[in-house]
């Protein structure tokens, strides 16, 4: 897949996206015959082609709306390296009226608790499901047990796409990528399990603790042994910046270091400097770039940004790089919805 900000490539994401909601705009009257008339078969084979066009592993649902009657939803289903797409599908659709919206990830229920799903061709009550919550010392995720009188008599996949989808609905799709870790659809209760109507509040009590923004100083080795030290954005996840998705790396190699290659005299004090200048720079692009990581060893130091392709923010970072003086800088770009690059710092 090529980077969406090249809105040119034929077959690309763009002109998918522009593709489905051509197709909408015609198709919307039969969808809404076929969901009216509730033969749920017929409106699989209308949607789901259209949403198949965009990409094979992307998943669709309509339940009802939260500012209308109806909402289209098409996810990501969790997956990091669609989620951009989702994206920018919702973005590019028609405006809410009354009877659609449309929305890129699954959104709580407000009436999960009253929810019944068919499981295995039997009834899930999503008020019987209960839950062990346990959150690490000094972890930004809520690990999960669930647990349904139904768990015992299903198959291990069956369990736990039943759990997954009681997950979304009580918090939203994108809530659980924030704040749920490990997840385990457990075949016996739970000890100190609660009701897992409460999982909200639980969630919004942790996330309370990390309202103003953190970083995380960092210390480790390279692979050859060398001293490293790094400062993350803490959370950091991709969920929350679902349109960054173009990788740029700065590496900054600089001209005085201590004993362990790290930055040091005045080397240390124009890292320190450029930086000021590289986040005004991207103060001023508002949403569209975000320094998330600084990675210093062995005589370099590595600024990753994660930007949106559509602001072509490589073009203006590159400006300021070619001011750095104290050794050959590097400017190397990449798509990455998952932020792969920097995995060993998601939190």
């Amino acid at each position: 897949m090529g980077l969406f900000g090249r809105k040119k490539e034929p077959g690309g994401p763009a002109e998918a996206i522009t593709g489905f909601w051509a197709w909408w705009a015609d198709a919307r009257p039969k969808v809404e015959t076929l969901l009216d008339a509730g033969d749920r078969e017929a409106l699989a084979a209308e949607v789901g082609p259209a949403v198949a066009a965009l990409s094979p592993e992307l998943t669709w649902d309509i339940t009802p709306g939260r500012a209308a009657l109806h909402a289209l939803i098409v996810s990501s289903g969790g997956d990091p390296e669609l989620r951009p797409l989702a994206h920018r599908w919702a973005l590019a659709a028609p405006p809410t009226d009354a009877l659609w919206e449309f929305l890129p990830s699954r959104p709580a229920r407000a009436d999960a608790a009253a929810l019944t799903l068919e499981v295995a061709g039997r009834e899930f009550a999503l008020g019987e499901l209960v839950l062990g919550l346990r959150v690490p010392n000094g972890a930004t995720r809520i690990d999960i047990a669930a647990f349904h009188p139904l768990f015992p008599d299903l198959g291990d996949e069956t369990r736990m796409e039943a759990a997954l989808l009681a997950l979304d609905w009580l918090l939203g799709e994108d809530e659980v990528a924030r704040w749920v870790g490990d997840i385990t659809a457990a075949t016996f209760q739970p000890i100190d399990a609660v009701a897992a109507v409460h999982l909200p509040a639980v969630v919004a009590d942790l996330a309370s603790e990390f309202e103003q923004e953190q970083w995380a100083l960092l210390e480790g080795q390279t692979g050859d042994g060398a001293r490293l030290i790094a400062a993350a954005r803490h959370p950091l996840r991709p969920v929350d910046h679902p349109l960054l998705d173009q990788h740029i790396a700065i590496t900054l190699p600089y001209a005085e270091s201590d004993e362990d290659g790290l930055p040091d005299g005045g080397s240390a004090a124009a890292l320190r400097e450029f930086e000021e200048r590289l986040a005004a720079l991207l103060d001023r692009l508002g949403d569209a770039a975000l320094l998330v990581v600084h990675v210093s060893a062995q005589g370099s130091r590595v600024l990753h940004v994660y930007a949106d392709p559509a602001a072509e923010v490589p073009a203006q970072v590159d400006k300021l790089v070619s001011t750095w003086h104290e050794g050959r800088p590097d400017l190397a770009i990449a798509e990455d919805p998952g932020w792969i690059a920097i995995s060993p710092f998601l939190s």
